[in-house]
């Protein structure tokens, strides 16, 4: 007998997506602006993580990766999360400079999307950021060399308990750790609507500001 599970039917996960409209007249004039209002929308209704997002990024190869990771400021300038330098994130932005999010608000039938290009914040900042997170998180930033390949969990574990005796109270910020802003070019708004006639409403970089543009669902 065959053992291989077979796929799930996915014929049953059709949903409707139905809401108010989204008019051009609705929204700021500028994407960071709008995004303020959308994020405190998603506060309002209880969604877990808001700040979490999809971040894809591609090698100097073209070849792609995505992941999850959260938002931990943004302004004017962009869009920062954190991580480790020497991580496949962190290589594929020392490449190729160049990233999307996507902060997926499925429950209010919402989604935004930012394209733009990569920085990494200065050092202070960095350091101020890690001074604030929980001593377990500070140590963990040490313990783990992102994306590399560990022999064990035990390996990994051990790692984190010499780190915790040698820096008991206060570890210093690593050299290969800190965060990058992504500045946008292009943000868009995507608001779920019946029969697939979504609206979409992108904001893109010109000279001076914003042009705000409707795109065909």
């Amino acid at each position: 007998m065959d053992a291989t599970p077979r796929p799930p039917t996915l014929a049953g996960l059709r949903r409707t997506y139905e809401g108010e409209p989204l008019l051009e007249s609705d929204l700021a004039s500028d994407p960071i602006a709008q995004f303020t209002t959308w994020f405190q929308d998603a506060l309002d209704a209880g969604l877990p993580e808001p700040n979490a997002m999809i971040l894809a990024t591609a090698s100097a190869g073209g070849r792609p990766s995505a992941r999850t990771v959260l938002l931990k400021g943004y302004d004017e300038r962009g869009f920062v999360f954190y991580t480790n330098y020497e991580s496949r994130k962190g290589r594929d932005l020392a490449e190729n400079p160049r990233a999307s999010l996507l902060f997926p608000w499925h429950p209010v039938r919402r989604q935004v999307r930012v394209e733009g290009t990569v920085t990494r914040i200065s050092h202070a900042e960095s350091a101020e950021y890690f001074a604030s997170r929980p001593y377990g998180s500070r140590i963990g930033a040490w313990a783990s060399r992102q994306s590399a390949v560990v022999r064990s969990r035990e390996e990994l574990d051990a790692r984190y308990e010499e780190l915790a005796a040698r820096w008991p109270e206060d570890p210093p910020v690593p050299d290969f750790w800190g965060g990058f802003r992504v500045a946008p070019v292009e943000v868009e708004f995507w608001q779920g609507q019946l029969d697939r006639m979504h609206d979409r409403l992108r904001y893109r970089r010109t000279r001076p500001g914003w042009v705000l543009e409707r795109l065909a669902p």
